[in-house]
């Protein structure tokens, strides 16, 4: 049985950081892609970034190029989300994902496991 789970997230004043982690078992990590969505209050959930199964590829939503930064460190099994300067419209729960594949996908379809979330809030 694959599990994700999430851990890192709480509130921070807007400028702050703040390092998400995704611990992953059940599967053999390293063969998948992993990404991180988000879902804002009220929104539907959207893509922020995606690593590929060997970490040499990654991609990012605009919004939080230059200020966010995945990585992976497949002997841990474990993907994380730096985030820098956040700001108030980055508060939201933060969604870790395996993908189907090895290779960087920004479609939620392409992604067959889920982690619960951990709610990132950041105030101004």
């Amino acid at each position: 049985q694959v599990q994700l789970v999430e851990s890192g997230g709480g509130l921070v004043q807007a400028g702050g950081s703040l390092r998400l982690s995704c611990a992953a078992s059940g599967r053999t990590f390293s063969n998948y892609a992993m990404g991180w969505f988000r879902q804002p209050p009220g929104k539907e959930r959207d893509f922020v970034a995606v690593i590929s199964a060997s970490g040499r590829g990654t991609y990012y939503v605009d919004s939080v190029k230059g200020r966010f930064t995945i990585s992976r460190d497949n002997a841990k099994n474990t993907m994380y989300l730096q985030m820098n300067s956040l700001k108030p419209e980055d508060t939201a729960v933060y969604y870790c994902a395996s993908a189907t594949a090895s290779f960087v996908t920004t479609l939620a379809e392409q992604y067959n496991y889920w982690g619960q979330g951990t709610q990132v809030t950041v105030s101004s």
